[in-house]
């Protein structure tokens, strides 16, 4: 029997994407046990007497290429642009983990990419892209400059 609704289709999707959200989740849980594991065995090596660089003997991790060249920046310009007011580096990040379609609620995630979209502004504040104040609590605020940062938005 052939239905039009696709209410079967519907129910199966939402939940197989469950499944994969709570797969994601054990995943996540798993991974912050090894974490603490190796940071477990490092303090027993220590304390043993290991004087070694525990860094230089871990294998080579390939290294994650979350944005591509200059796509970080262009991100971070197009979310200034677009705003009604300044924006913090983490509400910048958070709405750049959002516009991807990512997991907004992945702290470990949104923290690093806030570190990442820090470091980008304060490039482009001393390009003259952007400029930063702060609000009644001392949080950094970035808005964008006048006549350089039209003709770089084009670009």
């Amino acid at each position: 029997m052939r239905t039009e609704t696709f209410e079967h289709t519907i129910s199966g999707l939402l939940t197989k994407r469950a499944d994969l959200f709570n797969e994601a989740e054990r995943i996540r849980d798993r991974l912050a046990e090894i974490r603490n594991d190796i940071g477990a065995l490092d303090r027993v090596l220590g304390a043993l007497g290991y004087k070694g660089d525990l860094d230089a003997a871990m294998p080579r991790q390939k290294r994650e290429v979350i944005f591509g060249r200059g796509e970080l920046t262009k991100g971070i310009m197009r979310e200034i642009r677009s705003a009604d007011g300044p924006l913090s580096s983490r509400e910048i990040a958070q709405n750049l983990v959002a516009l991807r379609g990512e997991d907004a609620r992945d702290r470990r995630y949104v923290s690093d990419l806030t570190r990442r979209v820090s470091k980008a502004l304060r490039s482009l504040r001393d390009e003259g892209y952007v400029k930063s104040g702060a609000d009644h609590k001392g949080n950094t605020l970035w808005s964008r400059t006048s006549a350089k940062w039209s003709r770089a938005a084009t670009t």
